[in-house]
């Protein structure tokens, strides 16, 4: 069974859209390379999705 993963991005590597707002970072779930939901804002917000995917409250 895979495994989802945080991965965080900085920078230019943060969408033109949230860099607007002044955000610096965002962070992604990952499952097995490949991007399982859109850049999110914290990453309080990231794990409490990624706890959310992996109890099965939410499928990717």
């Amino acid at each position: 069974m895979s495994q989802v993963q945080i991965m965080s991005v900085i920078g230019s590597a943060v969408p033109a859209s949230l860099r607007e707002l002044g955000l610096l970072a965002c962070w992604y779930l990952m499952r097995d390379g490949e991007p399982i939901s859109g850049p999110l804002t914290s990453l309080p917000a990231a794990q409490a999705l990624s706890q959310r995917i992996g109890t099965g409250l939410l499928s990717a």
